[in-house]
């Protein structure tokens, strides 16, 4: 697995993705160019291609309070979280505490909420927050719940995150209402979004906020509608997407994973009209 940028891990984290991304959007007529994640999760690939220079601009989404409170702080309230880092024991009692604080979000204040959605995702199994601990309750395992917190790397990553503030939107809206606020107010010529939705299969396993069949349905006419954008769509291999996207063609690409239970899978990519008009993308080198 690559080392991304993100202080937060996620299984198949699409900072993989970069190489490909980065050739696509060198043949983009326009620049600079504005990269928009509205479902944003780890955010890695997302700052990859802002610190590389590919993206002069990016503009983040998450509809899970957890998610945006930990960008939000991670932005504006840099060195107060850096603070819990530094002065927060990384044990199994500690762990209980801040799994409680995240299983009450709605009642917790933002910095609360912050610290323990990044405690949990260095701290769980495969940075999924509705996992359990690494090594178990007994930490009889052969790792230990601190094998992935590695204190002065994440406070690295979020310094070098905050210096960049100025080229980073953030905001906190379901998708459909983020396509009609926010990315249908960008220059079309400029904008550049990646759709990353939760898994249609095992979404209910990974995500707080995961999607049933009619929101997915409901994504896809959405995205159908921005005719004039452009903009990719990665799903999970499944027969569902495929007939949903039919219109498009799917491309089958191999995606690395943190999954305990899998190693590699195949996901699905999907291309908007515009691209397929405008940009070549067919003699590009799509390996992941």
């Amino acid at each position: 697995m690559p080392i991304t940028h993100s202080p937060l891990r996620y299984p198949g984290g699409k900072a993989q993705l970069k190489p490909f991304m980065k050739e696509l959007m060198s043949t983009f007529e326009v620049k600079p160019l504005i990269y928009i994640e509205p479902f944003s999760g780890g955010a890695g690939l997302a700052l990859s291609l802002l610190f590389d220079g590919a993206a002069s601009k990016i503009i983040l989404n998450d509809y899970d309070k957890a998610i945006y409170s930990l960008w939000y702080c991670i932005l504006y309230n840099t060195e107060e979280l850096i603070n819990k880092i530094i002065d927060t024991p990384v044990t199994i009692d500690e762990w209980y505490i801040q799994k409680g604080i995240y299983e009450q979000k709605e009642e917790a204040d933002i910095l609360s909420l912050a610290f323990s959605t990044l405690f949990l995702n260095r701290t769980n199994r495969s940075g999924i927050l509705k996992a359990g601990v690494i090594g178990g309750k007994e930490q009889k395992g052969n790792y230990k719940l601190d094998c992935r917190f590695n204190k002065l790397g994440l406070i690295d990553k979020i310094r070098k995150i905050s210096f960049s503030a100025d080229c980073i939107e953030l905001h906190n809206l379901d998708a459909i209402e983020f396509i009609e606020k926010v990315i249908k107010k960008q220059d079309k010529n400029r904008a550049f979004i990646f759709f990353d939705p939760p898994y249609y299969g095992k979404g209910k396993d990974l995500y707080t906020n995961f999607f049933d069949r009619e929101d997915h349905g409901n994504l896809f006419v959405k995205i159908n509608a921005l005719n004039d954008y452009k903009w990719i769509v990665t799903y999970d291999n499944c027969q569902e997407i495929i007939d949903l996207y039919k219109e498009y063609y799917p491309r089958v690409y191999s995606l690395n994973y943190s999954l305990a239970t899998k190693k590699k899978a195949t996901e699905l990519l999907f291309v908007s009209k515009r691209i397929e008009i405008y940009s070549n993308i067919k003699s590009l080198n799509f390996k992941v």
